[in-house]
């Protein structure tokens, strides 16, 4: 037992030595360190932590001189260009010499009058309607609209049987006349925009003069042949020659119907070749009917050839130009 305390008693003795030994090491190292609280000695002048901070200091205060120097520059300069008159006379000066916008002028004001697009949608559906009524009357009515084109192809009116079924059919007759009406009425309306004879007029109402005029001008010379025929005893040779003008009228208005459309939706150059082509085509088909009716009006009365063209002249050429002439000095007076 005596032993084992004597040992205890050693150990504790050598802990406690060893702990001494360490907080003098400590107190040596923090000494060492700059951390202790007591005065240095005078061999240490300058210290690292008081040449950090001046250091600091010095960056800081020179980073702030410059900054305040830049902006105090950029400031003035902003004031000189803001207010320096020279930079304003040479701007001005650049823009009067620009030659493609004259800035140094006076403003004129400019105005403008508003677009009123034209629309074609009317006659549009007005020439299905014309399309959709010659359709009908060509489906309903075959074996005359048949008879018709096989009598103005062989040019012969001595085919008794094909002219007589052709006048036992009064009601395709009439549709076929009001087809040509309606037809040569808007020709006609597009001949006198064409040619500026009727300016400022609007166009349905100048077709629907236009067709009343033709009518007119049909209705008349029905009348007056009918009555030359019954005054001097010739009414069969009145009524043939009737019948050839009419049949010449139907095919003109069905020959027609494709020239009126491209009038109404083309533009001038293209008209112009139209109206031409329509024009070859009428000069045709009224030469035409000079030939087919001579002869049968010679065949029931002894007529010349000359005596036959003078009465063309007469009741045929002179009332168009007649109606011409009017028309021209009559929209010269109101235009």
């Amino acid at each position: 037992m005596k032993k084992f305390f004597l040992s205890f008693f050693v150990c504790i003795i050598s802990v406690c030595v060893s702990l001494a030994q360490s907080v003098n090491d400590s107190g040596a190292v923090n000494k060492d360190s700059g951390f202790s609280l007591q005065k240095p000695a005078h061999k240490k002048d300058l210290s690292v932590k008081p040449v950090e901070v001046h250091l600091i200091n010095d960056s800081t205060k020179f980073h702030n001189d410059s900054i305040q120097s830049k902006t105090a520059d950029t400031i003035h300069l902003k004031k000189n260009a803001l207010t320096t008159p020279d930079l304003l006379v040479s701007f001005k000066h650049v823009l009067s010499k620009n030659e493609w916008f004259h800035f140094s002028g006076t403003p004129q004001a400019q105005f403008m009058e508003e677009h009123h697009p034209k629309s074609n949608e009317g006659l549009f559906y007005f020439f299905t309607g014309i399309i959709l009524y010659f359709a009908l009357i060509k489906v309903l009515f075959a074996k005359y609209f048949d008879n018709l084109i096989s009598l103005f192809v062989r040019a012969s009116l001595r085919q008794q049987q094909i002219r007589e079924q052709l006048l036992q059919s009064p009601l395709p007759s009439l549709l076929l006349n009001i087809l040509f009406i309606i037809v040569g009425g808007l020709y006609i309306s597009f001949l006198f925009t064409y040619y500026r004879v009727v300016t400022g007029m609007n166009h349905w109402v100048l077709f629907a003069g236009c067709s009343t005029l033709l009518f007119l001008i049909y209705m008349v010379k029905f009348i007056v042949l009918k009555l030359t025929g019954w005054i001097f005893n010739i009414s069969k040779a009145t009524d043939l020659y009737i019948f050839v003008v009419f049949m010449i009228n139907k095919i003109i208005g069905i020959l027609l119907i494709p020239f009126i459309v491209v009038l109404s939706f083309s533009e001038r150059p293209a008209q112009e070749i139209v109206i031409t082509i329509s024009f070859c085509l009428i000069a045709f088909l009224f030469i035409y009917r000079f030939i087919a009716s001579y002869p049968i009006v010679r065949h029931e009365i002894k007529v010349s050839i000359l005596n036959f063209f003078l009465y063309l002249c007469a009741f045929e050429i002179a009332p168009l130009l007649l109606i011409y002439k009017v028309l021209l000095t009559y929209s010269e007076k109101a235009f």
